[in-house]
C-alpha cells in the first residue's frame, strides 16, 4: 500500500484541512453520502457505528456528494445542519465532492482503484457505497448502498481486534 492514499488532502466541512493518516491507527469507514436519497435513513445507522466503536478505533467519514440524482443539492452549512438536526450525526463530515468522472476526488479515485464495484467496475453507482479501511491503511471491502450500516458490525469487529 503506497502512502498516497493516507497523504490525500481533504478538507472538512468546516474548512479544515484533514487526510486519512490523520487517523493512523484507526479502522476508517469512507461513506459518500447524500440528504435527500432513499438510504439517507443510513445516516442514524453510521452515527450507531460511530457511537459504538469510537471508542475502539472505528472513524466514521462522511462525503456528501450531488452527483445521483442531484440529492445533495445543499451548501455545507445546510448540509450540517440537516445531518445534525434529522439524524445527530456527530461524525467528521467534508465538504461536498464528486466521486466519478473528471472531477473526481481524489480519494475515491484511489478507493474505487483498491476496492473494485461488482464485476471489477470502477464507478460508484450510488449514494452511501462504503469503503471499509484497515488500521493499517489498507482497503480491505467496498459495500453497496444497499449494505446497511449495521451489517458491517462483524467486519468492523474484526478489524478492531
Amino acid at each position: 500500500m503506497s502512502d498516497n492514499l493516507l497523504s490525500i488532502p481533504c478538507t472538512t466541512i468546516k474548512g479544515e484541512q484533514k487526510t486519512l493518516a490523520d487517523f493512523a491507527g484507526k479502522a476508517v469507514l469512507v461513506v459518500n453520502t447524500a440528504s435527500q436519497c432513499g438510504f439517507t435513513p443510513q445516516y442514524k445507522g453510521l452515527e450507531a457505528l460511530w457511537q459504538t466503536y469510537k471508542d475502539q478505533g472505528l472513524v466514521v467519514l462522511g462525503f456528501p456528494c450531488n452527483q445521483f440524482g442531484k440529492q445533495e443539492p445543499g451548501n455545507e452549512g445546510a448540509i450540517t445542519e440537516f445531518c445534525e438536526l434529522n439524524f445527530g450525526v456527530s461524525f467528521p463530515l467534508f465538504k461536498k465532492i464528486e466521486v466519478n468522472g473528471a472531477n473526481a476526488h481524489p480519494l475515491f479515485v484511489q478507493l474505487k482503484q483498491r476496492a473494485p464495484g461488482v464485476l471489477g467496475s470502477k464507478g460508484i453507482k450510488w449514494n452511501f457505497t462504503k469503503f471499509l479501511i484497515g488500521k493499517d491503511g489498507q482497503v480491505v471491502k467496498r459495500f453497496a448502498p444497499t449494505t446497511k450500516p449495521q451489517d458491517l458490525t462483524g467486519e468492523i469487529e474484526a478489524l478492531l481486534k
